[in-house]
């Protein structure tokens, strides 16, 4: 038979082990009920902040290709606002891609004068999903500067160093 101090000790242990349940209980309990006000009360990234953090992840660490500006043309939005394309081809590994970027946000950066339909250009693209690819960002533009013919000028510059100190006939009959 279990004696009175035995018996008092085991109510004791009992009610000791019941409460530290009940507390644990409770503080997983409130663990989950925060968890579920943070994730409903948490700000969700727009769709403009998700496309800049993908632009900025190919930046980083996306590689290159060469590719061609295929068209550059505006579309309305279903909110009725208008969106800047940029659709551009390229291969890699036999595989012809052919995207569009919406840089409606970068049109401040572009230089709309230097676009033109054919133009190379280098497109930074996901090692392993190769269709996630941007000509540009903010950081970095994959479009390439163009030389207006007429102001293009081929300058040799051995040959225009080397005349600089050519001397003269009558420089030369002196020595």
């Amino acid at each position: 038979m279990l004696s009175v101090e035995s018996w008092g000790s085991s109510i004791a242990m009992h009610i000791l082990t019941q409460t530290w349940q009940w507390g644990a209980l409770m503080l997983a309990l409130i663990g989950c009920v925060a968890t579920l006000v943070w994730t409903i009360n948490r700000r969700k990234p727009t769709a403009e902040e998700i496309e800049r953090d993908r632009r900025l992840r190919l930046v980083s660490y996306g590689r290159l290709v060469d590719g061609m500006l295929v068209d550059v043309f505006e579309t309305a939005s279903p909110d009725e606002s208008l969106r800047l394309l940029l659709l551009y081809a390229y291969e890699i590994a036999g595989v012809n891609y052919e995207c569009a970027q919406d840089v409606t946000a970068l049109r401040a950066d572009l230089p709309m004068e230097q676009i033109q339909i054919g133009q190379h250009c280098s497109v930074r693209y996901q090692p392993g999903s190769p269709e996630n690819s941007i000509v540009l960002a903010e950081t970095w533009s994959g479009l390439r500067r163009i030389v207006p013919s007429g102001d293009a000028r081929q300058t040799d510059h051995f040959s225009t160093s080397r005349t600089r100190y050519r001397r003269s006939r009558s420089d030369r009959a002196i020595l």
